[in-house]
């Protein structure tokens, strides 16, 4: 099988798990990145022993690359994303796959005269316990559900916005909280459920008001699919980074993830089903750890036909869809149908 040669577009914090899994895969060979700041490029590159390009179509250039991965700024996704499928270039793609749902439909729009893939990083389905919920929820095995319920408590401080004056405004970010920290659990939700049909909710802006303009806390009600009820909160005003907090509430009882393990519990009965892997501490143990599977699973698709087992933009669509919900129902204070 042909090595695989990719580019990383945009240096920021996530770029390294992106790097990371490309160099452990021995099918695969990172030969470019891609960073404005040149001073940071050079070195990278060298720490990386690949090329270093100041602008990303210059790198589109190189016939030899095969696949980009686009980590830049929220805003600049469309953008590297429409040039890589016009080069002839697969591209794995950050969350959220644009900005908007408009950006979107410009996107599905190119996909369909592409020769190449689109895959968006939901690498939190892949981490064991929602692998786990997912399996059980399909075979039935504690019968119909009737709610998922999912807390979700971050910190971000004003620093944090301050260093990357893009977060927290949705010219370039798309929002803040929603789109960014909590695009994750709405996908996990909708995903459990089997989808979404309408939502209703309500953004504010608290303790980082000066920081961004934008949310920075969230809750909402869902009508997600098959009669699923869905509850939903997040904040990024907590003064820690607690794991997720998810409960679905089954005809038999409850699948519980609590710090990163997952229970079965009925009545007085309390079985452990499964945990979530502690990341290494170069990352976040709250991000899961399951981008390098992500990565490896497009990869693999991308040499066998038929074999679509990757998060497409879809199936991403659907979590900005509901980002979009969210805010537009806070504003009109209705229903929003998905």
């Amino acid at each position: 099988m042909k090595t695989t040669q990719a580019a990383v577009v945009g240096c920021g914090a996530i770029h390294t798990l992106h790097v990371e899994a490309i160099q452990s895969n021995p099918a695969c060979r990172l030969r470019a990145i891609v960073e404005t700041d040149s001073a940071k490029g050079h070195l990278l590159a060298e720490r990386y022993a690949c090329r270093y390009y100041a602008d990303y179509r210059e790198m589109l250039c190189d016939t030899e690359i095969d696949v980009v991965h686009v980590c830049t700024p929220h805003v600049a996704h469309k953008e590297v994303i429409l040039a890589a499928l016009a080069a002839g270039k697969h591209v794995f793609t950050e969350k959220p796959v644009a900005l908007n749902p408009g950006e979107v439909k410009d996107i599905k729009a190119a996909l369909k005269h592409a020769t190449s893939q689109l895959g968006v990083c939901y690498q939190n389905r892949l981490n064991p316990s929602s692998q786990k919920i997912k399996s059980l929820l399909e075979a039935n095995t504690y019968g119909k559900v009737l709610s998922i319920k999912a807390v979700l408590t971050w910190n971000r401080t004003q620093e944090y916005y301050a260093q990357s004056p893009w977060r927290g405004r949705f010219a370039t970010e798309g929002g803040s909280l929603l789109i960014n920290q909590a695009i994750h659990t709405l996908d996990l939700m909708q995903w459990f459920a089997g989808g979404v049909e309408s939502v209703k909710g309500v953004v504010e802006s608290s303790f980082l008001s000066n920081a961004t303009q934008a949310e920075d806390t969230a809750m909402a009600n869902m009508q997600l699919a098959n009669g699923v009820r869905g509850i939903f909160y997040a904040t990024n005003c907590h003064t820690t980074d607690s794991p997720l907090f998810l409960e679905i509430h089954c005809e038999e009882g409850l699948l519980q993830l609590h710090h990163n393990n997952l229970w079965f519990i009925a009545g007085e009965e309390k079985n452990l089903l499964a945990c979530d892997e502690i990341p290494r501490e170069v990352q976040k143990c709250y991000w899961g750890s399951s981008h390098q599977q992500a990565i490896n699973n497009f990869y693999h698709s991308l040499h066998i036909p038929d074999n679509h087992n990757y998060v497409d933009i879809y199936q991403a669509e659907t979590s900005l869809r509901m980002v979009e919900a969210i805010y537009q129902s806070s504003i009109t204070r209705n229903w929003i149908k998905i």
